[in-house]
């Protein structure tokens, strides 16, 4: 901190620090105003128990005020990041647990409010209830029961997922029930405990890595912290939304605090936050690369990961596996594909146009997969020797392979979201910086921003007009962008810009071609040197030589 005097405002800590905390501060009034457009409807209050809010019609929250006031938070939450990391650069060393303090403080916070923008928590709490009343998750809706009784829960779900069976891991299912047996009948009460089985994983796996980065230098262990616990980013889109990304990266985490030591540990982490979420099993292939030429490491982690995953896909839940694996069939908004999904289904019926997205998404991911493991630099992850070849540390390789193939899935998917990312940062913060940051930055906020307002409810045209430009038009473009650098990166890797296209001159020097050759300097001879005598003193040899 000595020499670090920052001098202008893009590099003042105090100012991304202040941008975190107002992005946070946005959301917390958009929840505490109650019910609206951003913030969902949760039914009567029987107790104290948070979220809070203020008691209907007190206030009724305009739809432009608190749509303003989320991608006001959105814009200083990536803002706030990037001023923070570019301080980080310029020299600012703040104690990781500063910071790891100020982020759990922000999402304490963030839970003491209802959840915002999606509704997807309405429906972990009907998957639950289903559970608690007999019923099956994975083979009936929630929309088949409550059309036919009434259910003081199901009653207040939202489209427009409730004709969709579960789609997640069984033990995402346990914590579903969990909420509904804690909550009861009352849906504020269960979606409080959902919020608390989102957050504190979230906290759990933040505090992971820091774990890992505890023998790092101050300015790795900020950075991690930064780029996880105290991310705006990812506090929007896991814990303000109350979503179940983080049961499974808690796991994943866990196992790869022992890729070093115990392959089987490492494994029987990695089967547990795929008993959560299928999709994390990309950190499973990441600790194979890791053991690829030890076949031995390499079957400890599978059996490690194939015991839990038996035991819930098997043996408890044969369903399961099949219902999980359905995101692949539909197609996000706010994503590359949702412009080229309309165009074809125009031109083609909707099946064929999924087809041909598909087919392109798929064919992508290997390229941008191969692209990013060109130029992503190796950076050795803590905990190992300084003199370790980074490219023989087995939780270096895990670590960056999981980034990069998990990046390559989000940038390339037909059906990607923001909270996806939480599983990349979590490697990007102990590894990587530089232009991997940026584009995660710029990827998170116009993502995040697609969705504002993201739910199936009624608001005014001017609303639906503005948000449908964002969803439809600002994010794909960004997110074709974004693809667009990876394959820019590629090509000029020495280039410090994510688009350097307009800099091509630049960098490849001054265009010599087209001036006039300067006129050559006379040459003149060169001084003679006159060799050493044989016995001559030795600081005479030195000067002739």
């Amino acid at each position: 901190m000595a020499g670090y005097r920052p001098s202008v405002w893009h590099r003042d800590h105090r100012v991304g620090l202040a941008a975190i905390i107002a992005a946070t501060v946005f959301c917390l009034i958009v929840g505490a105003l109650g019910p609206s457009v951003i913030t969902i409807t949760l039914g009567p209050r029987d107790g104290l128990l948070p979220p809070w809010y203020l008691p209907s019609k007190v206030v009724e929250p305009a739809e432009w005020l608190v749509s303003l006031l989320i991608w006001g938070a959105l814009a200083l939450s990536g803002v706030g990041l990037w001023i923070a990391m570019r301080a980080l650069a310029a020299g600012w060393r703040p104690r990781a647990r500063r910071i790891a303090g100020l982020g759990i403080g922000l999402v304490a916070a963030t839970t003491l409010v209802p959840p915002l923008t999606s509704a997807d928590v309405l429906m972990y709490a009907a998957y639950g209830r289903l559970q608690v009343i007999g019923r099956n998750p994975y083979e009936i809706t929630p929309a088949e029961i409550f059309r036919s009784q009434f259910d003081p829960v199901l009653r207040w779900t939202e489209r427009p997922w409730t004709d969709t069976p579960s789609v997640y891991g069984p033990i995402t299912s346990w914590t579903q029930w969990a909420a509904n047996q804690l909550g009861g009948t009352n849906m504020h009460d269960v979606v409080f405990w959902l919020q608390l089985f989102a957050a504190v994983p979230f906290v759990l796996a933040c505090l992971g890595v820091l774990f890992m980065a505890r023998n790092a230098d101050p300015e790795r262990r900020a950075r991690a912290a930064l780029l996880t616990i105290c991310n705006p980013l990812l506090i929007w889109a896991v814990v303000a939304g109350a979503h179940n990304e983080a049961l499974s990266v808690v796991f994943a985490v866990a196992g790869m605090i022992f890729i070093r030591k115990s392959p089987f540990l490492a494994g029987l982490g990695v089967g547990l936050a795929g008993c959560a979420k299928v999709s994390i099993g990309i950190w499973g292939l990441a600790m194979l690369w890791a053991y690829r030429k030890q076949p031995k490491q390499m079957a400890k982690i599978c059996v490690g990961a194939a015991i839990p995953m038996a035991l819930a896909y098997v043996v408890w839940e044969p369903t399961a596996f099949v219902q999980v694996l359905r995101n692949g069939a539909y197609v996000s908004v706010g994503s590359w594909v949702n412009p080229f999904y309309t165009l074809f289904a125009h031109l083609f019926d909707q099946s064929t146009s999924k087809i041909i997205c598909g087919v392109i998404s798929y064919t992508l991911l290997p390229i941008v997969v191969f692209a990013l493991s060109r130029v992503v630099p190796w950076r050795l992850a803590p905990g190992a020797p300084d003199d370790t070849d980074p490219r023989t540390d087995p939780m270096t390789i895990a670590l960056r392979t999981a980034m990069i193939i998990g990046i390559g899935w989000v940038v390339t998917a037909m059906y990607t979201l923001s909270w996806y990312d939480l599983q990349i940062w979590m490697p990007l913060a102990l590894l990587a910086g530089g232009k991997l940051d940026r584009l995660m930055i710029v990827r998170g906020a116009v993502l995040s921003a697609a969705f504002v307002p993201g739910r199936a409810v009624e608001f005014g045209a001017s609303l639906a007009w503005a948000s449908a430009r964002v969803r439809d038009v600002v994010s794909p473009l960004v997110q074709i962008m974004l693809l667009l650098a990876i394959f820019l990166w590629w090509r000029w890797p020495d280039s410090n810009s994510l688009w350097p296209v307009g800099r091509r001159t630049v960098l490849a020097g001054p265009d010599l071609s087209r001036r006039p050759a300067p006129e050559e300097p006379p040459i003149e001879p060169p001084a003679e040197v006159t060799p050493p005598v044989a016995d001559a003193d030795p600081a005479t040899r030195i000067s002739a030589s």
